[in-house]
This record gives structure tokens, sequence and C-alpha cells, in this order.
């Protein structure tokens, strides 16, 4: 940004002739004839607010640079034509003004773009490597050391510029200013980049984030991962732990991928982990009412750390009626749920239905 002159005379504004052109014979003209700015001459006008807006002026030192004019030619004037000037400054430095902001707001629209951009293939892994880092260093990222991402998710998308997004970003930089941290949204979540050397700027943004949705909304926390790749495979975590804690109802406003990876590991093969499923848990297709009242009995019993009375408690059900299902389970499987030995099997069965979504969806 230019220095702003501080004088009020014409001559203090000498670095500001270029933008100043004409605009003096503009004035004289209109006074003269009490005509009003002409379409030409007030796009003119904003073409030069516009030329001065990319050279990084302020509005507030030009508008004072086009006054000291329009006092410039005041001298000359006949008192008469006084209210004439007034009038024509308005128009001229409103055209002008306009320019200016104009270009401001471009600057502003495609800076958004390059920022969306480059979240895009941080997120995703597109783009060079080189080129990324590079471009990284532009928003404070440092992409050769360590980073984790937080991703939150809640009852509605979100996006930059939300009410939710904007107390997230400041309650961020009161807290640890720049701190080579990126906050953004993405599909409608909130996400955090941190450098894991700050492991409680992760865990403050999940505390914010959290108490922003109103309690409505889960925070996933990926593992550090260094490097240009580092950051979208943390990203990618966060992302199925998400997804994980929904598909296994799993509590708790916060998850840690770090908490979670045996879940990918039985789910990594699928085709086993589909025919278990199909093997052990078929079966229960025979029931009255199908599979899902007895697979939600299990759960719910695992869950429970297999005990019949906190089972029945969550299930609103008697325990007598638990009971019946579990002894109904062990008929139609042959494998008994309270038992150690059969426990273990039945147990990962369940993780896999939970986990690809049957009976709902086939296998």
């Amino acid at each position: 940004m230019s220095e702003r002159p501080t004088g009020g005379e014409p001559e203090a504004y000498a670095g500001y002739d270029v933008y100043l052109e004409g605009y003096a014979e503009i004035l004289s003209g209109i006074c003269a004839t009490g005509r009003r700015a002409s379409r030409e001459e007030l796009a003119a006008l904003r073409a030069r607010g516009e030329r001065a807006a990319d050279a990084g002026l302020g509005l507030r030192s030009l508008v004072r640079a086009h006054l000291a004019a329009a006092r410039a030619v005041l001298t000359d004037l006949p008192r008469a034509e006084h209210d004439r000037l007034l009038a024509a400054v308005e128009q001229a430095v409103d055209a002008f003004a306009e320019g200016h902001e104009r270009a401001q707001r471009l600057a502003v629209r495609q800076e958004e773009a390059a920022r969306r951009e480059f979240i895009d293939d941080l997120l995703y892994g597109r783009s060079d490597l080189g080129r990324l880092a590079e471009r990284a260093e532009r928003f404070g990222l440092l992409l050769s050391h360590t980073y984790a991402v937080a991703v939150a998710q809640g009852p509605e998308p979100y996006a930059d510029g939300y009410p939710v997004s904007r107390a997230v970003e400041s309650s961020l930089l009161a807290r640890f200013g720049s701190r080579r941290i990126l906050l953004t949204t993405k599909d409608g979540r909130l996400i955090c980049v941190a450098p894991t050397d700050q492991p409680d700027v992760l865990t403050f943004f999940a505390k914010q984030a959290y108490a922003s949705m109103d309690g409505g909304g889960r925070v996933a926390i990926g593992r550090p991962h260094s490097g240009v790749g580092g950051v979208v495979h943390s990203y990618e975590e966060a992302l199925n732990a998400l997804d994980i804690a929904d598909r296994m109802r799993l509590g708790g406003p916060v998850l840690y991928a770090a908490d979670l990876l045996v879940y990918p590991v039985l789910a990594r093969d699928r085709q086993a982990m589909a025919d278990l499923v199909r093997s052990v848990l078929g079966p229960l297709g025979q029931a009255r009412g199908g599979a899902r009242p007895l697979l939600e009995t299990l759960t719910e019993y695992f869950d429970a750390g297999c005990v019949t009375t906190e089972a029945a408690r969550r299930l609103s059900l008697s325990v007598r009626a638990v009971t019946y299902r579990l002894d109904r389970i062990h008929r139609l499987t042959g494998s008994d749920p309270a038992d150690p030995a059969q426990r273990y099997t039945l147990q990962t069965a369940v993780i896999g239905a939970r986990l690809f979504g049957w009976p709902d969806h086939a296998l």
C-alpha cells in the first residue's frame, strides 16, 4: 500500500496525477454548463478507480486527493456555480469509488478462488506435489512438517462465512493467532489443519466446533502424518472415523482415528468379512420378524459388556425377553453369545454387519 499523503494542497497528491487526469476539466465543464457528468466521463472515472485499487492505493487517500483537486477548481469559480461543483464532485467521487470497490471485490473473489482451489488440491492430493508445497507456504503451511486434520460435522452443512464457521475461526485466532493453522470448510463440514507440535490446537478446535453446533455435532481427528501427502492422509482418516462412528453408532463428541483402527482392519478384506456375516448371522433371517431385532439384541448385548440386565435396559425390554432372544440366536446360529469361546466370532460378525449396513443392504 502506498504511503498516504497528509497535506491538503494539490501538490501533496502529485503521485496521484495519473488517477486525477481530466478530473478538473470534468468539474469545470459541469460547472460552466450545469449538465451532469456524461456516461463516458463516469466510465473513465470508474476505470481510474479500478487501476488505483490494482496499484494498491487506499480509497480514503484517493478521495482526499479528489477533494483537494476540487478545491483548486473552486478558487476560480463564481459563487453562483459552487452548488454545481458540489454536485459534480459527488458524481465523480461516487463513480471513482465504485470502480475502486469493484476492483477490490474482484481481488477478494480471486483470492478466495485461489484459496479454494488450493484447499481442494490439498485435501484430495491433486496437483504437482512440489507446486502444492510452494502454494501452501502462501497460506501459512509448511508441508515438510507433520500435520493432523480435524473434521467437524454438524446437524446441518456449513460453508465459509457461516455464523458457526466465523465463531470457530474467531476463537482459534484469538487463542492461537495464525500459527500455521488452516481453517476451512469442505462438503458442509468444518476442517482444521494444524501442525502436530501444537496438539492443543485441534483439541481446542474440537471443543469450539462442538459448542458452536449446540452439542449436535461430532468431531473426528486424523492421525499425524508428514510430507505433502500427510494432510490428505489425515483428512481421509478423519472422514473414515466419522463414517465408522455413524455405522457403529459410537458415542462421544470427539473421535480419534487412532482409536478406531480395528474397524478398517476388519473391513479391509470385504469379501472375507461378508462371508463371515452371511455364514454366522444369515440364519437370523429365519426368525419371525427377520434378522434385525435379533441383530439389535446382539449389538446392545455386546455393547453392554455382555450384561443381560444392561442390554435389557438399553433395549427397553425385560430381562426375560432378552434372555429368550439370546437363546433364539444360539439355536439359529449354533453360537452361544454367552460362551466366551464362541462370542468372538459372533461379535466380529456383528461388527461386520454394522460396517456394511446388513441386513438393510445386501452383502
